[in-house]
């Protein structure tokens, strides 16, 4: 049986628990025994990553074609920096939106939602983001709910920060089973919130 595949996508200005909450979870849940492969990794080769509190993380490698593919947040609010500067360079959603066409499931973290949306994935759909980007969310089209994850079947989404744990342990439960999930959860001591959809 064939690992399923999970890739957390990295940039400069990246929410540091956005990313290593899901990477986390994603490990445990294979530790757990289910079937997953989780990797860091980035739009173009780079030995180091510097997130938004100066954690400096080194990718696993480049961007491939995963299962899953986690967009985590960071840096909307800011100029020229994290999220904000990937919407504008405008080739990581459009790398985003390759890897839905090839049938990804597509999930963000935070403000990560600001990408998909670039990516053209959350017109008429259910989403969320962090408090920070939900006008500008609702500029591009989607219907943004206050829930801390909400799944849209090929399209999820998470709320601030922390949701990125429960995003990643839906997506456990969804993908290979609860009993899986709860093992997880207990591991990591973590209460998990409502999903949405």
């Amino acid at each position: 049986m064939t690992d399923t595949t999970a890739e957390i996508v990295l940039f400069d200005g990246v929410d540091e628990l956005d990313a290593i909450g899901p990477y986390e979870v994603f490990e445990n849940a294979a530790q757990a025994g289910a079937s997953l492969e989780t990797n860091l990794v980035t739009l173009e080769e780079t030995d180091l990553v510097t997130a938004s509190h100066d954690l400096r993380v080194e990718p696993q490698g480049t961007l491939g074609q995963p299962d899953i593919l986690i967009v985590p947040g960071g840096g909307w609010t800011t100029a020229n920096e994290g999220v904000r500067a990937v919407v504008e360079d405008g080739r990581l959603p459009d790398a985003v939106d390759e890897r839905y066409a090839d049938g990804a499931t597509v999930a963000s973290v935070c403000t990560g939602a600001m990408i998909l949306a670039e990516a053209d994935l959350l017109e008429g759909r259910p989403a969320t983001t962090h408090p920070v980007a939900v006008e500008d969310l609702e500029a591009h089209a989607a219907n943004v709910v206050d829930e801390r994850v909400v799944d849209d079947g090929d399209v999820l989404t998470a709320g601030g920060v922390t949701a990125g744990l429960d995003l990643a342990l839906w997506l456990v439960e969804r993908e290979f089973g609860e009993d899986v999930s709860s093992e997880v959860s207990e591991e990591m001591a973590y209460e998990r919130g409502e999903i949405f959809g």
